[in-house]
């Protein structure tokens, strides 16, 4: 990940106590340190307790801001006290910065609310930094409590979540997505608008799977290259099982696809995953694109560029693999309960106990010889994150939902290929939305809840449409 750092401007007003703006820098400053987060701010000597009021301080603050503009992700506005909104807004403008931002602002203590000294007034001027942000043109963030303690469990968990969105909005700006192969033919409900993606800045690059098939072929078997990764998929899973021609075939076909995704830096994939590999080559892709979701770049099935959008997303806001799924079954009669499936490409640690198969619905169609790749395993019950990016080229748009449920350990008959047990509260209502909105019936998930982080990132800083289920 390329843009990690948050820069922190801290705003000050000449006539409140200096103290306070010294003990509040110094909280925020402990507080990026204990969440592991590299601040870029102004020092104490470059301004008075290296905060920002007058122009003057603005364009120090700037300057900084400029000469690491390539490792800043987001922007901290934290005001101990009332602050200076013109200072804070000239030093963005002038830093030229077009990042998240996060407005914060300092709590007053009760007992000494009635003098001047320790006295903040944060709570008053951050409708005044948000007023002139506003009218600056600046989209921004904005704390769940209106003051928060910057030293306060509850502040750093907003902190983690606005470094998610900056990691989302920065992952995403200028990410680059390889489609390899066409999608097929029947499965209309993946196409996209490059031209609408590109306009968010995600380019797409594409790749023929004659290119693939003709090149991996005339590698020799015992290129190194090709041993290698034969080593390496026998490390991933357990593959006892799986033809040695055909682990061979997933290692040429590795070889070519990663050269490739090197030789134009390529942060995730879309495979044509049936069924020309299958008729024309014999092996199903699963394991390597799940080789390549562990490793955090994501690939998705079917060539969906939009799902594995995605999964990028999902995997930069939880720095954890992210997986494409179907939405594919009711659980019983439960109406909040469902199944995810897909023939076997999640990342393996998503999976209890994974292992190679050959796929079963596509072994039925093209011979099971000619579908090993597959894995086999089930999810284990905790916390997971659900989204889905679509195009919307009718409105020149694009589109989001997400939300956040629970992965269950409810019995679920054996099905060979990549499963799980999601229950989400009023999933019907969900449903209805997905449904009438138009959406693929591809989602993708990742562990944990960062469902509001995406919804902020996609809609705040992106622009997108979005609609969090749960959080209406």
């Amino acid at each position: 990940m390329k843009k990690q750092a948050i820069a922190v401007i801290v705003g000050n007003r000449g006539f409140f106590d200096d103290r306070v703006v010294g003990e509040g820098r110094k909280a925020i400053l402990q507080t990026l340190k204990d969440l592991g987060i590299e601040a870029v701010i102004l020092d104490e000597a470059t301004t008075k307790m290296g905060a920002v009021e007058s122009w003057e301080d603005a364009g120090k603050c700037a300057e900084l801001f400029r000469q690491h503009r390539e490792r800043i992700a987001g922007v901290l506005v934290t005001l101990p006290n009332f602050g200076d909104e013109k200072g804070i807004a000239d030093a963005l403008r002038l830093s030229g910065l077009d990042v998240p931002i996060l407005v914060h602002a300092c709590p007053d203590d009760l007992a000494v609310f009635s003098a001047l000294a320790g006295r903040r007034d944060a709570f008053c001027g951050k409708f005044s930094v948000c007023d002139v942000l506003k009218q600056y043109g600046y989209r921004y963030s904005l704390t769940s409590g209106h003051v928060m303690d910057p030293g306060g469990a509850a502040f750093r968990a907003e902190m983690l979540q606005f470094h998610a969105v900056c990691r989302v909005v920065s992952g995403l700006r200028g990410a680059r997505i390889g489609a390899v192969g066409a999608r097929p033919d029947s499965f209309k409900t993946v196409r996209f608008s490059e031209k609408l993606l590109e306009r968010s800045g995600i380019s797409v690059s594409t790749l023929d799977m004659s290119q693939v098939f003709d090149p991996a072929r005339r590698l020799a078997d015992t290129d190194p290259r090709v041993t290698s990764r034969v080593e390496a998929i026998k490390g991933y899973v357990p593959c006892q099982c799986a033809p040695a021609p055909s682990l061979l075939l997933m290692a040429k076909m590795a070889v070519i696809l990663e050269e490739w995704m090197g030789a134009n830096a390529i942060d995730a994939t879309a495979l044509q995953c049936w069924s020309s590999v299958q008729e024309n080559y014999g092996i199903n892709t699963c394991a390597l694109m799940s080789m390549m979701s562990e490793r955090l770049l994501p690939s998705a099935c079917e060539v969906d560029i939009s799902g594995v959008v995605t999964m990028l997303a999902l995997q930069l806001a939880s720095t954890r693999p992210a997986a494409l799924v179907d939405w594919n079954n009711n659980y019983a009669d439960d109406p909040d309960r469902c199944v995810f499936f897909h023939c076997g490409n999640w990342a393996k640690s998503l999976l209890a106990a994974p292992e190679m198969v050959s796929a079963e619905i596509l072994g039925a169609a093209f011979g099971s010889a000619n579908t090993w790749g597959a894995l086999d395993g089930r999810t284990a019950a905790g916390p997971f994150t659900y989204a889905r990016v679509d195009t919307d080229d009718t409105n020149g748009s694009i589109k989001a939902y997400c939300g956040d449920g629970l992965l269950t350990d409810d019995p679920l008959t054996e099905m060979s290929g990549t499963k799980a047990v999601a229950h989400i509260p009023r999933l019907q209502q969900l449903f209805q939305k997905v449904c009438r909105s138009g959406f693929a019936h591809h989602a993708a998930i990742t562990t944990g809840h960062v469902g509001a982080a995406l919804e902020e990132a996609f809609g705040t800083y992106l622009g997108w449409d979005v609609f969090r289920h749960g959080g209406e």
